[in-house]
């Protein structure tokens, strides 16, 4: 006689498409160079996943500036792919939806649509467990360093960028990130130098955004080489391994970059080229949590720091189970889409005790959804 070990079945999934207004236009790099038009919101993809036994979980991802209807479309039509599903086979249900949508790819907007699903599965096998999801993972750490990086941006005067540097230490923050790729270099380094000037020896990082050529690159690294900073962040192209490689093997400061890789794949030939001394993979970007597990056992393997992207709420607990002692990114944006909040305190973020990730969606981005569809059993 054979008997199954499944013991609960995914009756319902229900997706939102919630539209983030940001207070002010954001400009970064992309936007000097002309790649990009100033960032005015976020589109939101979230993803509630039920079973018959009485569990949800909750997962989203993100889209900035264009994608996120792609990103709804595609998931709305790969959705029916859950019903039925045992909701502990994460990584078996994660294999069953890329490849009902792999004639798009297996990369990209396809995965991003998963994140969501993926995310929520995590978030709900945490919670089924009564542990928050750091600790179902195995958490190293009880609380990460944290940076900001929303007070730094292009857009912002220098006298704003150090009255938000100081106000975000005063918070509890343990470093700060400016964003730099100014067309004349001067106007970086004479901004990066203020802000070590007003904070003294706070951890300092910087963001190209990747508008730099290979020249400029070397000639910039040079220069902020002297400065002390922590990390300096996608100097080249995202794709451009062996650029960043070049600049691994030739400055003190840490090259950090993979923010714009959107599978676990295309971190494995960053990694595998030497291209980082610092990984920074996004889990709503490459795919979920599933895919993310892949590249934090990959950078350990190569002896590699960690410093997620983004998307605080999730990556606290990535980062919290990571060997090595990472970082993780500060944004207060996403902050009206939950009701509850990270604690930050003596430069880092601390895990909540609450089960899963610890968040539930707010009235405020119940109100802002601009689009809905629901499966069921």
């Amino acid at each position: 006689m054979t008997t199954s070990a499944t013991q609960d079945r995914i009756t319902e999934v229900r997706l939102s498409s919630v539209t983030l207004p940001l207070a002010v236009p954001v400009s970064d790099a992309k936007v000097l160079t002309g790649r990009q038009r100033p960032m005015t919101e976020v589109a939101m993809l979230f993803a509630e996943v039920n079973t018959a036994a009485g569990h949800e979980g909750v997962g989203f991802g993100y889209s900035k500036r264009a994608g996120g209807p792609g990103q709804f479309a595609h998931a709305r039509e790969i959705a029916p792919v859950l019903l039925g599903e045992d909701p502990s086979d994460i990584a078996k249900i994660w294999d069953k939806l890329v490849w009902a949508g792999a004639s798009v790819g297996r990369s990209g907007l396809s995965v991003q649509a998963i994140a969501a699903f993926d995310i929520a599965l995590w978030d709900l096998k945490a919670k089924r467990a009564g542990l928050p999801l750091a600790k179902l993972l195995g958490a190293h750490r009880d609380s990460v360093r944290c940076y900001n990086t929303s007070g730094g941006f292009l857009h912002a005067p220098i006298e704003q960028v150090l009255d938000n540097a100081e106000a975000a230490v005063e918070r509890g923050i343990g470093g700060i990130k400016l964003k730099v790729g100014h067309p004349d270099g001067a106007t970086d380094l004479a901004r990066v130098t203020a802000v070590r000037e007003k904070l003294g020896e706070v951890a300092l990082m910087v963001d190209a955004n990747q508008q730099w050529d290979r020249p400029t690159a070397r000639r910039m690294c040079r220069a902020l080489d002297q400065l002390g900073l922590v990390w300096i962040e996608e100097p080249l192209d995202a794709y451009d391994a062996d650029g960043h490689a070049a600049l691994v093997s030739t400055f003190d400061t840490a090259i950090a970059t993979g923010e714009m890789l959107v599978s676990a794949a295309e971190h494995a030939e960053l990694i595998r080229a030497g291209g980082a001394d610092i990984v920074q993979p996004d889990a709503p970007r490459i795919g979920g949590i599933t895919p993310f597990l892949k590249v934090m056992a990959l950078a350990d393997h190569h002896n590699l720091q960690l410093a997620p992207h983004f998307a605080m709420e999730i990556h606290v607990h990535l980062a919290a189970a990571y060997p090595r002692e990472p970082w993780v990114e500060h944004f207060e944006w996403l902050d009206p889409l939950f009701d509850e909040h990270l604690e930050i305190a003596d430069g880092r973020m601390h895990l909540s005790p609450r089960p899963g990730l610890g968040v539930t969606i707010s009235d405020q981005a119940r109100a802002w959804t601009v689009a809905e569809h629901r499966e069921r059993a």
